[in-house]
């Protein structure tokens, strides 16, 4: 069945490396390949991979994702479905979008409500996905609807509630639904001052994270601050941040394990934010494995508490 994918899906495309498709620049081949320019080319897509029985997975912006070293043996759908549009604060954008273009283009009309996000890697389907965070906001704060494809096939439209986000999660994660578009209510405010704070969190990204080598953004989601025993949490008082609720970042407790600039091959522990693993040349993903493996069993070890892994592994 798979030599009829050629037919049923028109430019697809065989064995083409995915690492140029995703900001670690790690990973081998896909099968097969496919880009996605509109939400019908999505859900044609699907269909066709479910039609001769083939795994399958969708990728967008390319951060929060590690590629196995031996690719992906069935269909990557890559979403370039980009189309956004305003009407007065309520914002509709297609998976595809990349969050940096939203970010950009409500400042322009002085629309606040991402301004959180400047900065932030990736795109809309995998923001919603993942309820992406920074700063204090989250996505879930500006959301009112998700149309989505299920595991059938069927595109359907939740509301905010139906979403079920909590941190750096969603029911599109838990469920595997794909998301299609969002849509977001905005708020009308000072266009200056919107993007002067979307500037500063772009600014301090560049300070703090180390983008100037590839990665795929926080390895590790940051540690309920609840989950330490009563001793840590005297001994960590200090350091808690709220986001949204009280948490450790994981980058403190990776730097206090002295795991700073741990390396294995090319890759590496980062020196300037240590909950980033950098590609340092032609790392490979069996040694950004080995290292984040290494790291949880010392924060274990350390701090008797369990990281809970960001980034998602493909295989």
């Amino acid at each position: 069945m798979n030599s009829d994918i050629h037919n049923l899906l028109p430019g697809v495309k065989t064995n083409v490396s995915l690492a140029p498709h995703t900001t670690f620049n790690i990973g081998g081949a896909a099968r097969y390949f496919f880009i996605a320019k509109n939400i019908k080319d999505i859900i044609e897509a699907v269909s066709v991979a479910k039609k001769c029985k083939m795994p399958f997975f969708v990728l967008a912006g390319g951060s929060n994702v590690l590629i196995s070293d031996k690719g992906f043996p069935g269909l990557v759908i890559k979403i370039q479905a980009t189309s956004y549009k305003l009407q007065a604060t309520r914002l509709y954008a297609e998976a595809g979008v990349s969050m940096e273009t939203l970010v950009r283009e409500i400042g322009k009309k002085g629309l606040a409500g991402l301004e959180w996000a400047g900065g932030l890697p990736g795109s809309v389907g995998g923001a919603v996905r993942g309820n992406a965070g920074a700063f204090g906001g989250e996505i879930k704060d500006s959301v009112i609807s998700v149309a989505a494809l299920d595991e059938k096939g069927n595109v359907k439209t939740l509301s905010k509630k139906q979403c079920m986000f909590s941190y750096r999660d969603s029911f599109f994660k838990k469920k595997n639904w794909i998301v299609l578009s969002a849509t977001f209510q905005l708020q009308k405010g000072n266009k200056k001052k919107i993007q002067r704070e979307a500037k500063e969190h772009i600014a301090y990204r560049k300070e703090k994270h180390p983008l100037e080598y590839p990665n795929a953004g926080s390895v590790f989601i940051n540690c309920d601050f609840r989950k330490f025993s009563k001793e840590l949490r005297e001994k960590l008082k200090d350091v808690v941040k709220t986001d949204p609720f009280p948490i450790v970042p994981t980058a403190y407790l990776i730097s206090e394990a002295g795991l700073k600039g741990l390396r294995i091959g090319m890759a590496q522990v980062s020196e300037k934010h240590p909950n980033y693993v950098v590609n340092l040349g032609a790392a490979r993903a069996k040694d950004v494995m080995r290292l984040i493996e290494k790291v949880k069993k010392e924060i274990k070890k350390k701090f008797s508490v369990a990281l809970e892994q960001e980034i998602e592994l493909v295989s």
